[in-house]
């Protein structure tokens, strides 16, 4: 069996090949690779089991608004680490990775030994920042809100919340997700509670705290 179970959570292929790579090299027999190019398909792979000793996640992943799927991932599965990977490598970007609950953030310019290095570490369990993590500014009151009401949300109801976001109706959610009307109203009441707003705009907005590069 595997001494390790790792999750790779990004939507290019190329990319997950690289990692594949770069992580066979580094860990050999030891390590099990599953693949996800959705944040909709890294929850089902989460769901199927939950002791997986790292998650490798993409910034920018189909189905997350910017941090929302690290601060999903550290809500429902704080045991967990979670590297973040990005091409975006601002000091910013990767402050708000560490301040959202990462573990370490790999920029995808890195070579292969980089990338193995960081793993290997995060898997010894500390952390690994590259050495832009020291430059940035904190999070503001309003981030910090956001990331923790969205943290005390259920996989479905993000789900619901990033179709509120989109513009759909609450017809039309409940048959994207083949579940009753009914249900979805529940769940927007329980997800506007959580986040403290009114309305389906303020909810987008809250939301809208989560994306990579703070408003200057």
């Amino acid at each position: 069996m595997a001494s390790y179970e790792i999750l790779i959570a990004d939507d290019h292929p190329l990319f997950r090949s690289a990692l594949q790579q770069a992580l066979t090299l580094g860990l050999g027999p030891d390590a099990r690779l599953v693949e996800a190019a959705s944040i909709a398909e890294l929850e089902s792979r989460l769901a199927e089991r939950a002791d997986w000793d790292l998650v490798l996640l993409d910034l920018n992943m189909p189905g997350a608004y910017g941090f929302s799927g690290l601060v999903l991932l550290r809500g429902q599965y704080p045991q967990i680490p979670v590297v973040m990977i990005s091409a975006q490598e601002e000091a910013a970007v990767v402050a708000r990775s560490r301040e959202f609950g990462a573990s370490g953030f790999i920029p995808k310019s890195s070579s292969l030994e980089v990338i193995q290095t960081a793993v290997r570490t995060v898997l010894d369990g500390d952390t690994w920042w590259p050495p832009q993590a020291e430059e940035a500014q904190a999070l503001t009151a309003e981030a910090k809100a956001a990331s923790e009401g969205l943290a005390s949300l259920t996989p479905q109801q993000f789900r619901v919340l990033t179709m509120v976001c989109e513009g759909l109706l609450n017809k039309q959610i409940a048959f994207e997700l083949h579940v009753s009307e009914a249900t979805v109203k529940a769940h927007v009441t329980a997800i506007f509670r959580k986040l403290g707003v009114r309305t389906r705009t303020q909810a987008a907005l809250l939301l809208q705290q989560l994306e990579s590069i703070p408003s200057a």
